[in-house]
C-alpha cells in the first residue's frame, strides 16, 4: 500500500560572492534542466550557538525541474544557514518505486545535501510503500514510526496512514518518559488544514490530539496538501503544513479560513527552523527565493509552568 513522503531533488553545489548581512549572490550556472536564475539568499534566522538548525520540505517525489529547483535552493540557503539535518513529511515517491525511481527522485535531486552528511528522516504519506522503511537514506531503520533527538528536541515521526493501538501504545510510552524540552512531530496527514482538496483530518485528530496535549507537543508538522500553512495555535499547539517541495495545488487554501494564520498556495515552498532555548524560529522560502512566512514562536510548555 502506498503512502505519502517527501522528497528533495539536487544538482550542483554553488559557489557563492560577497556575504553582507546573510545574503549571498550566486554566480555560478544553473544545473541541467533548470530554468531558475541566480536569486540572492536572505536568511532572517539567528543563527545562536548550540541551536538545532533543520529543514522540513513535504510531498516531493516527482523528479520534475521545478522540484529540483527548489532543491538547488535548500543548497544555497545551506552555505548560510548550516542545517544538520531534513524532515520529510511524505509523499517522498509517487509513482513507481524500483531502484531508478530512488536515485531519480531523490538521490540525484539531493545529491549535493547527501555529499555533505545531511540527514533525511522521513514519515510515510499515504502514496508510499511501507518498504521505504528499509530505505537507508530515509533513516527509518526499519520501523513505520519512531524517535530521534537533537540537541534538546525530540522528534516523533508517525505513521498517519494507521494509527492504530500499537502506534498509540508506543507513542504515549515513549512521551510519557520524555524530558526533552521540545517535543515536535511530523507525519503526512494533517490534523487542521484550510485545504479545498483534502481539508483537516479530523479523524485523525480525535485520536492523537489529546495525546499531544497531554504530553506536550510543542510544534506539529504535515504535508498532504500540495501549499504551505502556518494554523492558528490550537489548544496551545503550533501546526504547520509543508506538503509543497515537489507538487502545487495553486488556490487551494481556502479564502477567509479560521484555521489561517499564513499561508501560501501559489508556488513551491520549504521550510527552515531553528530551536534556540525557548525559542523556535522559522522561514518559509518559495522556489522563487520569495521568503513567504517567517516568525518566533515561544516554549509554550515553559511558559505555562512560568506562569503558575
Amino acid at each position: 500500500m502506498k503512502r505519502i513522503i517527501a522528497s528533495f531533488f539536487i544538482i550542483a553545489a554553488l559557489t557563492f560572492g560577497g556575504l553582507a548581512d546573510n545574503v549571498f549572490g550566486q554566480s555560478r550556472s544553473n544545473p541541467k534542466g533548470s530554468t531558475q536564475a541566480s536569486l540572492p539568499v536572505k536568511v532572517s534566522l539567528p543563527l545562536k550557538e548550540g541551536s538545532v538548525r533543520f529543514m522540513i520540505v513535504g510531498d516531493t517525489g516527482t523528479g520534475t525541474d521545478k522540484q529540483r529547483q527548489l532543491a538547488n535552493l535548500m543548497v544555497q540557503y545551506r552555505q548560510v544557514f548550516p542545517f544538520e539535518f531534513a524532515l520529510l513529511m511524505g509523499d517522498n515517491m509517487y509513482g513507481g518505486e524500483k531502484a531508478e525511481d530512488f536515485k531519480m527522485k531523490f538521490e540525484d535531486v539531493y545529491k549535493v545535501l547527501l555529499d555533505e552528511k545531511v540527514k533525511f528522516y522521513a514519515t510515510l504519506g499515504n502514496h508510499d510503500e511501507s518498504n521505504q522503511r528499509f530505505y537507508v537514506h530515509f533513516n527509518m531503520n526499519g520501523e513505520e514510526y519512531y524517535r530521534f533527538k537533537k540537541g534538546n528536541v525530540a522528534f516523533y515521526s508517525l505513521n498517519s496512514n494507521y494509527m492504530d493501538k500499537r502506534q498509540i501504545k508506543w507513542l504515549e510510552g515513549e512521551l510519557a518518559k520524555d524530558t526533552s524540552e521540545w517535543k515536535i512531530a511530523f507525519f503526512h496527514h494533517p490534523p487542521y488544514s484550510s485545504g479545498g482538496k483534502h481539508g483537516s483530518e479530523t479523524s485523525l485528530r480525535e485520536v492523537i490530539e489529546p495525546i499531544f496535549l497531554k504530553y506536550g507537543i510543542n510544534a506539529v508538522f504535515a504535508g498532504h496538501e500540495h501549499f504551505y500553512e502556518r494554523i492558528k495555535p490550537q489548544k496551545g499547539i503550533y501546526y504547520f503544513i509543508s506538503g509543497a517541495g515537489g507538487k502545487l495545488r495553486e488556490g487551494d487554501v481556502k479564502e477567509s479560513s479560521p484555521l489561517t494564520e499564513k499561508a501560501f498556495d501559489k508556488d513551491m515552498s520549504f521550510m527552515l527552523l531553528e530551536v534556540a532555548g525557548d525559542q523556535l524560529h522559522f522561514q518559509v522560502i518559495s522556489r522563487t527565493g520569495e521568503t513567504v512566512d517567517s516568525g518566533v514562536l515561544m516554549n509554550q510548555k515553559k511558559s505555562m509552568k512560568a506562569t503558575k
